[in-house]
C-alpha cells in the first residue's frame, strides 16, 4: 500500500506537466481506497456519494451473475472490478476510465500478468452503475465505449435519477443495454420491471431487470 503523502507528492509532481498520458495514470494510480479516473489529462477523483452501500450491492449482484454464467458456460472471460481502461474523446483526448464492472477476454488478461492492471485493449462489456455523476455514463463514457468499440455496454440507474430525455416520463429505475451494430454505433435497449435482459455477451442469462434494481 502506498502511503497518502507519498501520492501526494507524486501528484503534485506530475500536476506540473501540461497533461498525464494513460501510462502515467496507471503508474501512480492512487491506492488509498478512493476512486479516481483519468480526465483531459489529470486525475479526477470520483465523488464518495456516488459509491453508496446500496450502489456495491448492485454491482456485486451484477458481478455474482456473470461470474456465474462465466463459469457455468466456461466462457473465455474474466469478470473484474475497478479496471482502468484506456479511452479517447472526439478531440482524441486519453481518458482512463474505470467501469464499474468490466468483462475481459481472458487471454488479453492473462498476456501479461506482470503488466499494471489497466486495459489499452477494449474490453468485451462494460457497466456502470448511474449515481449523481451520471451525465457521465449516459453522455462521455457512452461516447468513448462505442468509440473503443466496446461490443456491449450496461447503464444501470437503479435510482432513475438520469434526466427525463432518457428514462422517460414518469421516470422509473431502467437497465440500458448498448449494443454496437455493423456500423460501430450503439442501439439501445430499455429493460424495466420483469422485462428479461438480453445481452449479446451472456445469450443464456436468465436475469429481469427487477433482479437488479431493486436490490
Amino acid at each position: 500500500m502506498v502511503a497518502i503523502a507519498s501520492i501526494q507528492s507524486k501528484l503534485k509532481t506530475i500536476e506540473l506537466k501540461p497533461k498525464l498520458t494513460f501510462d502515467q495514470f496507471l503508474e501512480i494510480y492512487p491506492e488509498n481506497g478512493k476512486h479516481y479516473e483519468l480526465i483531459n489529462g489529470k486525475i479526477v477523483e470520483i465523488s464518495e456519494m456516488a459509491f453508496t452501500r446500496n450502489h456495491d450491492d448492485v454491482g456485486e449482484f451484477i458481478n455474482r451473475r456473470f461470474y456465474r454464467e462465466v463459469e457455468r458456460l466456461s466462457l473465455n472471460y474474466v469478470v473484474k472490478r475497478a479496471i482502468p481502461i484506456r479511452t479517447t474523446d472526439q478531440e482524441g483526448n486519453e481518458h482512463g476510465r474505470i467501469p464499474d464492472l468490466s468483462v475481459i477476454d481472458a487471454t488479453i488478461w492473462r498476456s501479461n500478468r506482470h503488466d499494471y492492471k489497466g486495459l489499452r485493449e477494449k474490453i468485451q462489456l462494460a457497466v456502470e452503475v448511474a449515481s449523481n455523476n451520471w451525465d457521465d455514463d449516459y453522455i462521455d463514457k457512452f461516447d468513448e465505449y462505442q468509440r473503443l468499440g466496446i461490443p456491449e455496454y450496461w447503464i444501470v440507474d437503479y435510482l432513475a435519477i438520469a434526466s427525463r430525455d432518457f428514462l422517460g416520463n414518469p421516470k422509473v429505475p431502467t437497465v440500458f443495454v448498448n449494443l454496437l451494430d455493423e456500423n460501430g454505433k450503439y442501439q439501445t435497449t430499455k429493460f424495466t420491471d420483469d422485462d428479461k435482459i438480453i445481452s449479446r455477451t451472456f445469450s443464456e442469462l436468465e436475469l429481469t431487470a427487477a433482479q437488479i434494481l431493486n436490490i
